[in-house]
């Protein structure tokens, strides 16, 4: 074993032995699998790129991370988030940002999914109009899946991607017309433990970053942004100053590729509850940079629960309860639409994460029905597009915005929502109405017990009761266990006004353990990491401090690392 790192994992060294090994620049060193595809990725220059972002901004994102953590001492002593004094010049002042690019002014349906390769070409040729690969959410980033992804995405990118699915005897292919291409890297807390520059893990947003744009920029500003691009999503940031690193380091991959300032365009997820309050500082940030502000609206509950972790008088409902027409989603909703069409950027709205339901029709229907409402309300408040999590579901998006919307490309001129200038922080901390019920208990810990499963032999997109299951999903899974066993909270949808103890949460794990079994049949139950799962979930659960990202932890169980001989220092 090696010991812990910068980030405090541990990872086990595998002792296989390896003749080839990677071509790496100074102090760069690979400890992930080597194989040839990868090493077409994993070249000299293309690490050197990855090196030198590492190292001109590594001290500014330990900085970022340590205010994050200043942050949140203070929320745990009983502060509260809100609007910045200091920045109150940007809130008010009359500016706008670069404009829209053409091939990316309609995005009025967009789908997501993991870097995976037969996901890839589906989702290009889902008939949507954007498509966010993610090394995020919704993958599981061990070496094999980031690095298959990055070679994945070069072939998408280049049009010659193509698979071949052996158990159906079925060729997948580009369509002619394909979704514009959007990438999602991960977040700024999460290490890439493969990569060593310096002696330290890499920050995995920049390999995500750089090795992507340094293949792509070119071919990707030829054959999909018309001279922009590329184009990228940006998860999980507090504060201004992650989104200004960002805005710098695209100012570094520019200079380097050569290619005009502004060239590269970003969205930025507003999934934390820090984040609401600093949408204008955000957005200005990255003004030369910026295509506009996403509800990211499951983490965004998560981060509700997280921020308040020390507040005992914010416990949450039972997560189905937790939707957009809670008084603080709807405010956070109608804010990001009036702050992006006021600065020039596309609004964009949440994820439907429904998945359609083949064998009950009747099922099928009212899950579609209520995607259509869902869209019918962001359409209506003025957003500009929204994410679908399955094919099956893109017509139903399309459908409520092209009724509503038209020929137009979008509402940035059209629906300014000023009314919602006057939403207040307290507006936009109000605590969520509804109520707490045992299976709502239950359904938090089926669903995280299986997701966990999932991650840890590999998927990080899961599909689950009828929606499909990312990392944002299994958050709130996890804190609101977590926040309900910390607070002893009451069960008082039930009518029994039971308690969540300890006691009671492990009677609920054991028969939620059996209940798995019985849907996923012996067989699979006991090949899979059900097991490993539930004790890493019970153990989150369970903890006296909340941990601030399942992943972090998690992470430590799919690190491998291979001997120094697999590079070269």
């Amino acid at each position: 074993m090696v010991g812990l790192g910068t980030y405090g994992y541990a990872a086990p060294t595998m002792t296989k032995k390896i003749s080839a090994h990677y071509d790496v620049p100074e102090g760069v060193e690979i400890r992930g699998r080597y194989s040839e595809d990868f090493a077409k990725i994993l070249n000299r220059d293309a690490l050197q790129f990855v090196a030198d972002l590492q190292r001109e901004f590594r001290n500014r994102i330990k900085y970022a991370m340590e205010c994050r953590r200043e942050a949140k001492r203070r929320y745990n002593e009983g502060a509260l988030p809100g609007f910045d004094a200091a920045t109150r010049y940007i809130r008010e002042g009359e500016w706008t940002c670069a404009l829209v690019p053409p091939p990316v002014a309609d995005r009025r349906v967009e789908i997501t999914g993991p870097v995976e390769r037969k996901m890839i070409i589906n989702a290009l040729n889902s008939g949507a109009k954007v498509f966010m690969a993610d090394f995020e959410d919704a993958l599981s980033p061990s070496w094999e899946n980031l690095m298959s992804g990055q070679v994945n995405l070069k072939d998408a990118v280049n049009g010659t991607i193509s698979f071949h699915d052996k158990a159906r005897n079925r060729a997948y292919k580009l369509n002619e017309q394909t979704a514009k291409l959007f990438v999602r890297p991960r977040g700024w807390h999460l290490p890439e433990a493969h990569i060593l520059i310096d002696g330290e893990p890499a920050t995995g947003c920049l390999v995500d970053f750089g090795l992507y744009f340094y293949h792509n920029y070119a071919a990707f500003r030829s054959n999909q942004g018309e001279g922009f691009g590329p184009f990228f999503y940006l998860p999980k940031m507090e504060h201004s100053r992650e989104a200004k690193i960002w805005n710098c380091v695209f100012e570094k991959a520019e200079k380097m590729a050569g290619i005009e300032r502004g060239s590269i365009r970003a969205t930025v997820l507003i999934e934390t509850l820090p984040a609401v309050f600093q949408m204008d500082e955000i957005i200005y940030e990255l003004r030369d940079h910026s295509v506009g502000l996403n509800c990211g609206r499951w983490d965004y509950i998560f981060s509700y629960v997280k921020t308040f972790q020390g507040h005992p008088d914010r416990l949450l409902p039972d997560r189905v309860q937790v939707g957009m027409t809670q008084h603080f989603m709807k405010c956070y909703s109608d804010l990001l639409i009036r702050t992006c069409h006021r600065r020039g950027v596309h609004a964009m709205g949440g994820m439907a994460a429904q998945i359609p339901i083949r064998d009950d029709p009747a099922a099928n229907e009212a899950a579609l029905e209520l995607v259509r409402k869902d869209k019918l309300r962001e359409v209506r408040a003025g957003h500009d597009g929204t994410w679908a999590a399955h094919p099956g579901l893109i017509p139903t998006c399309m459908e409520a915005f092209n009724n509503n919307m038209g020929n137009a490309p979008n509402q940035i001129q059209t629906t300014k929502r000023e009314d919602a200038g006057n939403i207040t922080g307290e507006d936009l901390l109000q605590k969520p109405r509804g109520v707490r019920t045992l299976e709502g208990l239950r359904l938090n810990t089926r669903v995280g017990i299986q997701y966990l499963a999932a991650w840890f032999t590999g998927s990080g997109s899961v599909p689950l009761y009828n929606l499909m299951e990312d990392a944002a999903t299994a958050e709130i899974s996890r804190v609101q266990n977590w926040q309900w066993l910390k607070y002893e909270a009451e069960l008082d949808g039930d009518g029994l006004g039971v308690k969540v103890s300890r006691e009671l949460f492990g009677r609920v794990v054991d028969e939620e353990m059996a209940r798995i079994e019985r849907e996923v049949g012996k067989e699979k139950f006991r090949k899979g990491m059900y097991q490993e799962a539930c004790k890493m979930f019970i153990r989150q659960c369970t903890a006296s401090t909340l941990d601030d990202f399942l992943t972090l932890d998690a992470y430590n169980s799919i690190v491998m690392h291979h001997p120094k001989g697999s590079s070269r220092l």
